[in-house]
């Protein structure tokens, strides 16, 4: 089954050992060994200094993956997708904890702060778009689900931000969801191109295995995070490469994407 092909204007990318898609671009292309690191978070400096001290790790990488994807672009009017595997991990362990006690009032901002929303939220006010906003959870078929979500969007919006990220849970919940930090990545896509375009992808659904990673550093990183199940695009992406790949949905059920560069 194919769906309509779209337009990819920017890339955003941040993992352990990968700070930016400029330099994941290299790693992707084989030019740079991926090395093992703690992800480094940007400060969250578009917020207003009361949210940006309440912003989380989760909200905080959310925010610099679609900034980092539009690169300076205005996002007032391009809508929005953003889809995680779950919430935000430390404030629902801080919910537990205070659930578990003989105090059980629940602090609104703390509340707040944990819906599935929230990214999106604080994107609103960071930004101060106006526009729609999808939120999308699938679990381990995250991405794909915001992909298709982002399709559906495009049949009536000219351009679509589809952001998939990520965060760790601690202790207890982290043996349960063991995710080892916060990642993602940001797409910014059209139905027409721009000047800057990158090219244009097409969109299958198909069954069997989805693609892994050659390297096994790279592996493990797309095994990991739900946020990254694409990783096999971004490398074709990387290399200019039009081979197919097979990015992981809802099992036997796979999206087959084909990038061809501009």
């Amino acid at each position: 089954m194919s769906l309509p092909s779209l337009w990819l204007h920017g890339i955003g990318l941040i993992a352990p050992g990968l700070d930016h898609w400029t330099q994941a671009r290299t790693v992707l292309r084989g030019e740079a060994a991926w090395a093992n690191a703690p992800t480094v978070l940007p400060p969250a400096d578009r917020l207003p200094a009361a949210e940006r001290r309440r912003a989380s790790r989760v909200v905080r990488v959310a925010l610099a993956l679609g900034l980092q994807a539009l690169d300076g672009q205005d996002p007032a009017d391009i809508a929005t997708v953003f889809t995680a595997s779950g919430a935000d991990g430390h404030n629902c362990h801080a919910l537990c904890e205070q659930l578990a006690g003989e105090d059980r009032a629940i602090s609104p901002t703390r509340f707040h702060n944990s819906v599935h929303n929230a990214a999106a939220g604080y994107w609103g006010i960071a930004t101060r778009s106006m526009a729609p906003s999808q939120v999308l959870c699938a679990h381990d078929a995250s991405f794909g689900a915001g992909w298709l979500d982002a399709l559906g969007q495009l049949q009536t919006e000219d351009e679509v931000l589809l952001v998939a990220y990520d965060s760790e849970y601690p202790e207890p919940l982290h043996a349960c969801r063991p995710l080892p930090d916060a990642a993602g990545l940001a797409l910014w896509l059209g139905r027409a191109p721009r000047a800057h375009s990158l090219g244009q992808v097409q969109t299958a659904l198909v069954r069997g295995a989805a693609d892994a990673m050659a390297d096994p550093g790279l592996e493990g990183l797309r095994a990991a995070f739900p946020s990254l199940r694409a990783l096999p695009l971004l490398e074709r992406i990387a290399r200019g490469d039009t081979a197919p790949a097979t990015v992981e949905y809802l099992a036997p059920q796979h999206l087959q994407l084909r990038f061809t560069p501009r």
